[in-house]
């Protein structure tokens, strides 16, 4: 009885998953002509292609979708680099209070995104970075450093002092150390860390609203939240096959790193 209850839960919790999924297809297939004002539960057509290309070309949805594939790409990278070398500095590294500057980086993520709206709108109105690509990237590399050095470090933790101590009585300089020893041995965690900072900078929509306005400029969930306001007339199909579109690259990013985490366990267990 024990287990089939829980088949019976789970299976009731894949249903409640699925259902917003299964609305979200069969709406985003729907002509937006033929919407009739409220949500389709069986299939009324397929324009799937349709409803995507009026997001894409009409409401510029392919701009943000640049902008923001450049943003979560780039700053992914670059906020794992950064997070890499500061775990390697606070583990390795014979710095005074370690733990201290653990929690001086690690704090960036403790504090409430809002509150640093107004100051950075301010800041970035009187410099010239308002609405411009630099300006989000670097803000999105500020965001995305202190979770990912928290996984990074938490990871390097785990490897023994023995390694740097070898490297170093073998002449090994801290930074020979760092790229031929530890960033190897780290691909796995420093792949997840890339993973969480992209998909957390392409869902991004707080910050790109507050500081850009134009469409090659803002992250492609602005443009999301803009198209459902510009294109209310039109429905929610084009809104819908918009955000089916803007889902492929997390759903691709995820799946790749997927199969090489796999790979890569399949291989060291030979």
């Amino acid at each position: 009885m024990g287990r089939t209850a829980r088949h019976v839960f789970v299976a009731g919790c894949v249903a409640l998953w699925l259902l917003p999924l299964y609305l979200l297809v069969v709406n985003a297939l729907t002509p937006a002509a033929e919407y009739r004002g409220e949500p389709d539960w069986t299939f009324q057509g397929f324009a799937l292609a349709d409803n995507a290309e009026t997001a894409w070309k009409e409401a510029r949805i392919g701009d943000s979708f640049q902008a923001s594939l450049l943003y979560a790409t780039v700053c992914g990278l670059v906020a794992v680099l950064v997070a890499a070398t500061a775990a390697f500095a606070v583990v390795v590294l014979p710095i005074p209070r370690p733990a201290l500057w653990f929690w001086l980086i690690y704090s960036g993520t403790l504090f409430p995104l809002q509150i640093f709206l107004a100051p950075l709108f301010g800041l970035y109105a009187d410099t010239g970075l308002y609405d411009t690509r630099l300006g989000l990237m670097l803000v999105y590399v500020a965001w995305a450093v202190p979770f990912a050095f928290f996984l990074i470090r938490n990871q390097m933790t785990t490897m023994p002092p023995e390694l740097t101590e070898a490297a170093l009585i073998d002449g090994a300089s801290f930074g020979r150390i760092f790229w031929r020893v530890h960033v190897p041995l780290m691909r796995a965690g420093l792949g997840a860390a890339f993973l969480f900072q992209f998909t957390a900078v392409w869902n991004d929509l707080l910050l790109g609203l507050t500081l850009s306005r134009s469409g090659d400029v803002q992250p492609v969930m602005a443009s999301l939240a803009t198209l459902r306001a510009t294109y209310a007339s039109s429905g929610p199909p084009v809104i819908l096959a918009g955000a089916l579109v803007v889902s492929v690259p997390t759903l691709v990013l995820f799946l790749l790193f997927r199969g090489l985490f796999l790979r890569g366990i399949t291989a060291s267990v030979r």
